[in-house]
Protein backbone atom coordinates (compact mmCIF):
# COMPACT_ATOMS: atom_id res chain seq x y z
CA UNK A 1 0.00 0.00 0.00
CA UNK A 2 1.50 3.26 -1.16
CA UNK A 3 2.01 5.82 1.70
CA UNK A 4 0.37 9.07 1.79
CA UNK A 5 1.61 12.16 1.49
CA UNK A 6 0.66 15.53 2.95
CA UNK A 7 1.08 19.52 3.06
CA UNK A 8 1.41 20.59 6.44
CA UNK A 9 3.71 23.87 5.84
CA UNK A 10 4.02 26.82 3.19
CA UNK A 11 6.75 29.40 2.89
CA UNK A 12 6.73 31.98 -0.11
CA UNK A 13 9.03 34.94 -1.02
CA UNK A 14 7.66 36.52 -3.97
CA UNK A 15 6.23 40.44 -5.64
CA UNK A 16 2.81 39.87 -3.46
CA UNK A 17 4.06 39.29 -0.63
CA UNK A 18 6.74 37.65 2.41
CA UNK A 19 4.32 34.20 3.31
CA UNK A 20 1.64 32.43 2.53
CA UNK A 21 -1.17 34.96 3.64
CA UNK A 22 0.14 37.99 2.04
CA UNK A 23 0.99 35.86 -1.47
CA UNK A 24 -2.92 34.08 -1.12
CA UNK A 25 -4.92 37.20 -0.45
CA UNK A 26 -2.96 39.04 -3.39
CA UNK A 27 -3.91 36.21 -5.34
CA UNK A 28 -7.74 35.90 -3.75
CA UNK A 29 -8.40 39.70 -4.62
CA UNK A 30 -6.41 39.88 -8.22
CA UNK A 31 -3.70 42.26 -7.15
CA UNK A 32 -0.50 41.85 -9.11
CA UNK A 33 3.21 41.72 -8.25
CA UNK A 34 4.55 43.28 -11.56
CA UNK A 35 6.27 46.71 -11.77
CA UNK A 36 8.43 48.79 -13.49
CA UNK A 37 12.62 46.99 -13.11
CA UNK A 38 14.04 48.59 -10.36
CA UNK A 39 17.05 47.00 -9.27
CA UNK A 40 18.71 46.52 -13.06
CA UNK A 41 19.00 49.12 -15.47
CA UNK A 42 16.85 47.91 -18.70
CA UNK A 43 17.24 51.34 -20.43
CA UNK A 44 18.78 49.50 -23.91
CA UNK A 45 16.01 46.51 -23.39
CA UNK A 46 12.56 45.92 -24.84
CA UNK A 47 11.31 44.73 -21.78
CA UNK A 48 10.76 47.30 -18.96
CA UNK A 49 8.68 45.01 -16.93
CA UNK A 50 8.97 42.10 -13.90
CA UNK A 51 7.67 41.11 -10.67
CA UNK A 52 10.11 42.23 -8.72
CA UNK A 53 10.75 41.51 -4.43
CA UNK A 54 11.08 44.71 -2.88
CA UNK A 55 12.46 45.20 0.43
CA UNK A 56 13.69 41.62 0.60
CA UNK A 57 16.42 41.68 4.06
CA UNK A 58 18.08 38.22 4.36
CA UNK A 59 19.06 39.12 7.50
CA UNK A 60 15.75 38.30 8.79
CA UNK A 61 15.98 34.88 8.01
CA UNK A 62 19.21 34.12 8.37
CA UNK A 63 22.56 35.00 9.92
CA UNK A 64 24.18 38.33 8.35
CA UNK A 65 27.44 36.19 7.70
CA UNK A 66 25.94 33.35 6.47
CA UNK A 67 23.50 35.38 4.06
CA UNK A 68 26.84 37.25 2.38
CA UNK A 69 28.29 33.62 1.22
CA UNK A 70 24.91 33.19 -0.38
CA UNK A 71 23.35 33.98 -4.10
CA UNK A 72 19.95 35.65 -3.97
CA UNK A 73 18.44 32.22 -4.96
CA UNK A 74 19.55 30.54 -2.00
CA UNK A 75 18.36 33.57 0.44
CA UNK A 76 15.13 33.08 -0.94
CA UNK A 77 15.34 29.57 -0.69
CA UNK A 78 16.12 29.32 2.90
CA UNK A 79 13.43 32.58 4.10
CA UNK A 80 11.17 30.58 2.62
CA UNK A 81 12.39 27.00 4.44
CA UNK A 82 12.43 29.16 7.47
CA UNK A 83 8.39 30.27 7.04
CA UNK A 84 7.54 26.72 5.56
CA UNK A 85 8.73 25.26 8.85
CA UNK A 86 7.13 27.62 11.37
CA UNK A 87 4.06 26.95 9.26
CA UNK A 88 4.50 23.47 10.00
CA UNK A 89 4.93 23.97 13.62
CA UNK A 90 7.87 21.00 12.94
CA UNK A 91 10.07 20.60 15.99
CA UNK A 92 13.32 19.53 13.87
CA UNK A 93 14.54 18.63 17.69
CA UNK A 94 11.73 15.61 18.24
CA UNK A 95 12.05 14.01 14.53
CA UNK A 96 14.89 11.72 13.05
CA UNK A 97 16.31 14.46 10.97
CA UNK A 98 17.52 11.83 9.07
CA UNK A 99 14.50 10.98 7.44
CA UNK A 100 13.74 14.39 6.79
CA UNK A 101 14.77 15.23 3.20
CA UNK A 102 14.98 18.03 0.94
CA UNK A 103 14.07 18.67 -2.81
CA UNK A 104 14.20 21.99 -4.32
CA UNK A 105 14.11 23.11 -8.27
CA UNK A 106 15.95 25.81 -9.46
CA UNK A 107 15.91 26.59 -13.69
CA UNK A 108 18.79 28.95 -13.41
CA UNK A 109 20.61 29.02 -9.88
CA UNK A 110 23.11 31.78 -9.03
CA UNK A 111 22.93 33.63 -11.81
CA UNK A 112 23.57 37.04 -10.51
CA UNK A 113 26.80 35.58 -8.71
CA UNK A 114 27.99 34.53 -12.29
CA UNK A 115 27.00 37.75 -13.72
CA UNK A 116 28.78 39.34 -10.84
CA UNK A 117 32.18 37.51 -11.02
CA UNK A 118 32.32 37.19 -14.87
CA UNK A 119 33.01 41.88 -14.67
CA UNK A 120 35.30 41.08 -11.12
CA UNK A 121 37.55 38.50 -13.92
CA UNK A 122 37.61 40.92 -16.55
CA UNK A 123 38.18 43.93 -14.83
CA UNK A 124 40.69 43.12 -11.96
CA UNK A 125 41.56 40.00 -12.86
CA UNK A 126 41.63 35.97 -12.30
CA UNK A 127 43.07 36.71 -8.38
CA UNK A 128 40.20 38.69 -7.56
CA UNK A 129 37.58 36.67 -8.26
CA UNK A 130 35.69 35.54 -4.96
CA UNK A 131 36.57 31.59 -2.75
CA UNK A 132 32.87 31.79 -2.49
CA UNK A 133 32.45 31.72 -6.60
CA UNK A 134 31.51 28.20 -7.26
CA UNK A 135 29.51 27.39 -3.91
CA UNK A 136 27.23 30.65 -4.39
CA UNK A 137 26.46 30.04 -7.72
CA UNK A 138 26.12 26.58 -8.32
CA UNK A 139 22.47 25.12 -8.46
CA UNK A 140 22.32 22.64 -5.98
CA UNK A 141 23.40 25.13 -3.37
CA UNK A 142 19.54 26.23 -2.18
CA UNK A 143 19.32 22.49 -1.35
CA UNK A 144 22.50 22.13 0.34
CA UNK A 145 22.23 25.67 2.40
CA UNK A 146 18.79 24.23 3.52
CA UNK A 147 20.07 21.22 4.57
CA UNK A 148 23.16 22.79 6.50
CA UNK A 149 20.74 26.06 8.28
CA UNK A 150 18.33 23.40 9.62
CA UNK A 151 20.42 20.09 10.11
CA UNK A 152 18.35 17.43 8.10
CA UNK A 153 20.39 15.03 6.74
CA UNK A 154 17.73 12.77 4.61
CA UNK A 155 17.46 12.18 0.88
CA UNK A 156 18.38 15.77 -0.84
CA UNK A 157 18.64 16.50 -4.72
CA UNK A 158 18.24 19.67 -6.77
CA UNK A 159 15.98 19.24 -9.51
CA UNK A 160 17.05 21.58 -13.34
CA UNK A 161 14.30 21.09 -15.64
CA UNK A 162 13.54 25.08 -16.99
CA UNK A 163 10.43 26.23 -15.68
CA UNK A 164 9.22 22.40 -14.79
CA UNK A 165 11.93 22.26 -11.91
CA UNK A 166 10.05 22.86 -9.03
CA UNK A 167 6.95 20.74 -10.32
CA UNK A 168 9.39 18.05 -10.66
CA UNK A 169 11.10 18.58 -7.43
CA UNK A 170 7.74 18.79 -5.29
CA UNK A 171 6.39 15.76 -7.63
CA UNK A 172 9.63 13.98 -6.79
CA UNK A 173 9.72 14.43 -3.05
CA UNK A 174 6.31 13.08 -3.22
CA UNK A 175 7.34 10.01 -4.79
CA UNK A 176 10.21 10.00 -1.96
CA UNK A 177 7.88 9.77 0.81
CA UNK A 178 5.36 7.41 -0.75
CA UNK A 179 7.73 4.92 -1.26
CA UNK A 180 9.31 5.38 2.20
CA UNK A 181 12.88 7.01 1.67
CA UNK A 182 11.86 9.90 3.90
CA UNK A 183 8.89 10.88 6.36
CA UNK A 184 9.27 14.63 5.81
CA UNK A 185 10.62 16.83 2.86
CA UNK A 186 11.50 20.14 2.53
CA UNK A 187 10.26 20.48 -1.21
CA UNK A 188 9.83 23.37 -3.76
CA UNK A 189 12.09 26.16 -5.49
CA UNK A 190 13.52 29.39 -5.80
CA UNK A 191 14.89 31.55 -8.47
CA UNK A 192 16.41 35.02 -8.72
CA UNK A 193 16.80 35.57 -12.37
CA UNK A 194 16.47 39.87 -12.65
CA UNK A 195 19.63 40.19 -13.69
CA UNK A 196 20.68 41.94 -16.90
CA UNK A 197 22.49 39.02 -18.22
CA UNK A 198 19.33 36.65 -17.91
CA UNK A 199 17.52 39.29 -18.83
CA UNK A 200 19.10 40.07 -22.00
CA UNK A 201 18.76 36.70 -22.77
CA UNK A 202 15.28 36.29 -22.24
CA UNK A 203 14.99 39.29 -24.66
CA UNK A 204 17.06 37.70 -27.29
CA UNK A 205 14.91 34.73 -27.67
CA UNK A 206 11.94 37.39 -28.25
CA UNK A 207 9.96 35.09 -25.41
CA UNK A 208 9.68 38.48 -23.16
CA UNK A 209 6.83 41.06 -23.54
CA UNK A 210 8.13 44.61 -25.39
CA UNK A 211 4.80 45.89 -23.49
CA UNK A 212 5.88 48.66 -20.57
CA UNK A 213 3.13 49.12 -18.92
CA UNK A 214 2.91 46.79 -15.61
CA UNK A 215 -1.03 47.08 -15.55
CA UNK A 216 -1.42 44.81 -19.06
CA UNK A 217 1.78 43.16 -19.73
CA UNK A 218 1.01 40.09 -18.12
CA UNK A 219 -2.48 38.67 -20.16
CA UNK A 220 -2.33 34.87 -19.80
CA UNK A 221 -5.16 33.55 -22.57
CA UNK A 222 -5.54 37.07 -24.08
CA UNK A 223 -6.32 37.67 -27.93
CA UNK A 224 -3.20 40.05 -27.69
CA UNK A 225 -0.62 38.72 -25.31
CA UNK A 226 3.18 39.20 -26.84
CA UNK A 227 5.38 37.57 -23.79
CA UNK A 228 6.03 36.41 -20.61
CA UNK A 229 6.98 38.35 -17.18
CA UNK A 230 10.15 37.56 -15.19
CA UNK A 231 9.30 36.99 -11.56
CA UNK A 232 11.68 35.75 -8.71
CA UNK A 233 11.22 34.58 -5.27
CA UNK A 234 11.03 31.21 -3.87
CA UNK A 235 7.86 28.69 -2.57
CA UNK A 236 8.45 25.95 -0.33
CA UNK A 237 6.20 23.41 1.17
CA UNK A 238 6.20 20.81 3.72
CA UNK A 239 5.59 17.11 2.77
CA UNK A 240 4.99 15.09 4.88
CA UNK A 241 3.62 11.32 5.49
CA UNK A 242 0.27 11.34 6.33
CA UNK A 243 0.33 9.47 9.58
CA UNK A 244 3.34 11.40 10.39
CA UNK A 245 1.55 14.62 10.21
CA UNK A 246 -1.06 12.94 12.15
CA UNK A 247 0.41 11.81 15.21
CA UNK A 248 1.78 15.47 15.73
CA UNK A 249 -1.52 17.17 15.04
CA UNK A 250 -0.24 18.95 12.41
CA UNK A 251 -2.57 21.57 10.13
CA UNK A 252 -3.15 19.48 7.01
CA UNK A 253 -3.43 22.01 4.06
CA UNK A 254 -4.29 19.14 1.13
CA UNK A 255 -3.13 15.88 -0.05
CA UNK A 256 -0.42 15.37 -3.24
CA UNK A 257 -2.05 12.30 -5.37
CA UNK A 258 -0.94 12.42 -8.47
CA UNK A 259 2.35 13.33 -10.51
CA UNK A 260 3.08 13.30 -14.18
CA UNK A 261 6.58 13.99 -15.83
CA UNK A 262 7.03 13.54 -20.12
CA UNK A 263 8.88 15.03 -22.30
CA UNK A 264 8.35 16.37 -25.87
CA UNK A 265 10.96 15.51 -27.49
CA UNK A 266 10.36 18.23 -30.36
CA UNK A 267 12.44 21.45 -29.52
CA UNK A 268 14.81 23.16 -27.44
CA UNK A 269 12.16 26.11 -26.76
CA UNK A 270 8.88 25.28 -28.60
CA UNK A 271 5.98 23.64 -27.51
CA UNK A 272 4.72 20.28 -29.48
CA UNK A 273 1.79 21.32 -31.57
CA UNK A 274 -1.37 20.99 -29.79
CA UNK A 275 0.81 20.47 -26.57
CA UNK A 276 1.18 16.70 -26.98
CA UNK A 277 3.62 16.23 -24.26
CA UNK A 278 1.50 18.36 -21.95
CA UNK A 279 -1.55 16.28 -22.65
CA UNK A 280 0.16 13.22 -21.83
CA UNK A 281 1.81 14.47 -18.76
CA UNK A 282 -1.73 15.30 -17.24
CA UNK A 283 -2.78 11.99 -18.38
CA UNK A 284 -0.15 10.40 -16.37
CA UNK A 285 -0.62 12.65 -13.32
CA UNK A 286 -4.37 11.30 -13.67
CA UNK A 287 -3.53 8.02 -14.13
CA UNK A 288 -1.29 7.99 -10.85
CA UNK A 289 -3.71 9.66 -8.82
CA UNK A 290 -6.59 6.79 -9.82
CA UNK A 291 -9.02 8.97 -10.61
CA UNK A 292 -11.31 10.00 -13.44
CA UNK A 293 -10.79 13.21 -15.56
CA UNK A 294 -14.08 14.69 -14.87
CA UNK A 295 -13.10 14.37 -10.60
CA UNK A 296 -10.40 17.51 -11.37
CA UNK A 297 -12.22 20.58 -10.24
CA UNK A 298 -9.57 22.79 -10.72
CA UNK A 299 -6.47 23.64 -13.29
CA UNK A 300 -3.66 26.19 -12.12
CA UNK A 301 -1.92 26.55 -15.49
CA UNK A 302 1.14 26.93 -16.86
CA UNK A 303 -0.56 30.28 -18.84
CA UNK A 304 2.47 31.94 -19.27
CA UNK A 305 0.92 35.10 -21.55
CA UNK A 306 3.28 33.63 -25.23
CA UNK A 307 1.45 32.95 -27.88
CA UNK A 308 2.49 28.95 -28.17
CA UNK A 309 2.10 28.03 -24.90
CA UNK A 310 -1.48 29.41 -24.20
CA UNK A 311 -3.04 28.01 -27.19
CA UNK A 312 -1.34 24.65 -26.94
CA UNK A 313 -1.66 24.20 -23.23
CA UNK A 314 -5.56 24.71 -23.85
CA UNK A 315 -5.20 22.31 -26.51
CA UNK A 316 -3.95 19.85 -24.48
CA UNK A 317 -6.26 20.36 -22.00
CA UNK A 318 -9.04 19.56 -24.21
CA UNK A 319 -6.83 16.55 -25.60
CA UNK A 320 -7.23 15.03 -21.70
CA UNK A 321 -10.85 16.15 -20.62
CA UNK A 322 -13.06 16.38 -24.06
CA UNK A 323 -16.24 17.70 -23.46
CA UNK A 324 -16.15 18.42 -19.78
CA UNK A 325 -12.65 20.83 -20.28
CA UNK A 326 -15.51 23.68 -21.42
CA UNK A 327 -17.21 23.62 -18.02
CA UNK A 328 -13.25 23.19 -16.29
CA UNK A 329 -11.87 26.46 -14.54
CA UNK A 330 -8.82 26.96 -15.34
CA UNK A 331 -6.55 30.19 -14.47
CA UNK A 332 -3.00 31.44 -14.83
CA UNK A 333 -1.90 32.96 -11.75
CA UNK A 334 1.47 34.27 -13.31
CA UNK A 335 -0.14 36.89 -14.08
CA UNK A 336 -0.32 38.28 -10.86
CA UNK A 337 2.98 36.37 -9.22
CA UNK A 338 5.10 36.70 -12.55
CA UNK A 339 6.60 33.75 -14.01
CA UNK A 340 9.44 32.65 -11.65
CA UNK A 341 10.91 29.99 -14.12
CA UNK A 342 11.94 27.37 -11.72
CA UNK A 343 10.26 28.46 -8.68
CA UNK A 344 6.90 29.20 -10.28
CA UNK A 345 5.34 25.58 -10.33
CA UNK A 346 6.43 25.77 -6.50
CA UNK A 347 4.31 28.66 -5.90
CA UNK A 348 1.71 27.40 -8.00
CA UNK A 349 1.39 24.69 -6.11
CA UNK A 350 1.08 26.24 -2.63
CA UNK A 351 -1.84 28.55 -4.74
CA UNK A 352 -3.63 25.65 -5.92
CA UNK A 353 -3.54 23.96 -2.31
CA UNK A 354 -5.01 26.88 -0.85
CA UNK A 355 -7.43 27.42 -3.35
CA UNK A 356 -8.49 23.32 -1.98
CA UNK A 357 -8.18 24.36 1.55
CA UNK A 358 -10.98 27.49 0.79
CA UNK A 359 -12.97 26.34 -2.07
CA UNK A 360 -12.06 29.20 -4.04
CA UNK A 361 -10.84 29.65 -8.30
CA UNK A 362 -8.04 32.48 -8.43
CA UNK A 363 -8.67 34.71 -11.15
CA UNK A 364 -6.93 35.21 -14.67
CA UNK A 365 -6.24 39.21 -14.13
CA UNK A 366 -5.76 41.23 -16.98
CA UNK A 367 -7.80 39.25 -19.59
CA UNK A 368 -9.95 41.49 -21.82
CA UNK A 369 -9.97 40.12 -25.49
CA UNK A 370 -11.22 36.29 -25.87
CA UNK A 371 -8.88 34.35 -28.08
CA UNK A 372 -10.56 31.60 -30.62
CA UNK A 373 -7.79 29.26 -29.85
CA UNK A 374 -8.42 29.86 -26.29
CA UNK A 375 -12.13 29.57 -25.27
CA UNK A 376 -12.29 27.58 -22.07
CA UNK A 377 -12.93 29.21 -18.81
CA UNK A 378 -9.99 30.99 -17.91
CA UNK A 379 -11.75 32.46 -14.32
CA UNK A 380 -11.42 36.02 -15.79
CA UNK A 381 -10.34 39.02 -13.94
CA UNK A 382 -12.35 38.02 -10.89
CA UNK A 383 -11.66 35.03 -8.43
CA UNK A 384 -14.91 33.34 -7.37
CA UNK A 385 -15.91 30.30 -5.03
CA UNK A 386 -16.58 26.66 -5.79
CA UNK A 387 -16.58 23.61 -4.27
CA UNK A 388 -13.06 21.96 -5.04
CA UNK A 389 -11.85 17.91 -4.66
CA UNK A 390 -9.15 17.80 -7.07
CA UNK A 391 -6.95 20.02 -8.45
CA UNK A 392 -4.33 20.38 -11.21
CA UNK A 393 -1.27 22.37 -11.25
CA UNK A 394 0.72 22.79 -14.59
CA UNK A 395 4.44 23.53 -15.85
CA UNK A 396 6.07 23.21 -18.51
CA UNK A 397 9.64 24.08 -19.64
CA UNK A 398 12.63 25.01 -22.15
CA UNK A 399 13.90 21.36 -23.19
CA UNK A 400 10.38 20.09 -23.85
CA UNK A 401 9.97 19.28 -20.24
CA UNK A 402 6.59 18.77 -18.95
CA UNK A 403 5.11 18.26 -14.94
CA UNK A 404 2.01 18.08 -13.65
CA UNK A 405 0.62 17.64 -9.70
CA UNK A 406 -2.43 16.86 -8.63
CA UNK A 407 -3.67 17.79 -5.18
CA UNK A 408 -6.57 16.56 -3.17
CA UNK A 409 -9.04 18.63 -0.64
CA UNK A 410 -8.66 17.32 2.65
Amino acid sequence: MRRRVVITGIGAITSLGFGKEPLWQSVKSGKSGIGLIERVDVSDMPTKVAAEIKDFDPNAFMDRKEAKRMDRFSQYAVAATKQALEDSRLDLDVVDRGRVGVMMGTGIGGVETLEGQCKVLLEKGAGRVSPFFIPMMIPNMAAGQIAIQYGVKGFIECVVTACASSTNAVGDAFKVIQRGAADVMIAGGTEAPITRLALAGFCANKAMTPNPDPATACRPFDLDRDGFIMGEGAGVLILEELEHALRRGADIVAEVVGYGCTNDAFHITAVAAGGEGGARCMQEAIDDAGIRPEEISYINAHGTSTDLNDKNETAAVKAVFGAYAGQLPMSSTKSMTGHLLGAAGAIEAIITALALKESFLPPTINYKTPDPECDLDYVPNVGRSAKLSYAMTNSFGFGGHNATLILKSI
